[in-house]
């Protein structure tokens, strides 16, 4: 597409690797950092890989990008509604576990709207080509 929808500056294939690996990243540093020996410090990392996994073939295979960013953006809100769980939690006070959910909270629901921003310009584009 040649007027492609850049937030950032960035493709959205590349917004979605670039937000799946900070969210590998982020599940494994909480982890480490928390000293926690439970498998759910590890949720940031078991959504960013799948959605790491969708940017890549969204690059990688570009006739099936609509399919592989729909997918994604699916996962982006499934990270906003496992963030929303920060709002029952916040009472106990700030720990590793809390300001992780409102991290996924937060980026959950920016990525989703990006991608929605994304999917509205990508449909203008064929409007106005169409026209």
């Amino acid at each position: 597409m040649a007027d492609e929808y850049k937030p950032l500056g960035l493709t959205m294939a590349n917004l979605t690797i670039g937000y799946g690996a900070m969210l590998i990243v982020w599940g494994i540093a909480v982890s480490v950092l928390s000293g926690s020996n439970s498998f759910t410090s590890y949720i940031p990392s078991f959504v960013g890989a799948p959605i790491l996994v969708c940017g890549i073939l969204t690059s990688v295979l570009p006739d099936l990008r609509k399919i592989w960013m729909h997918i994604a953006v699916l996962l982006g809100v499934f990270c906003a509604l496992l963030g929303t769980r920060f709002f029952m939690v916040i009472s106990d006070g700030l720990n590793y576990a809390s300001v992780s959910m409102l991290m996924l909270f937060v980026t959950g629901s920016v990525y989703t709207y990006l991608c929605v921003q994304s999917f509205k310009h990508a449909r203008n584009a064929i409007v106005a080509e169409v026209l």
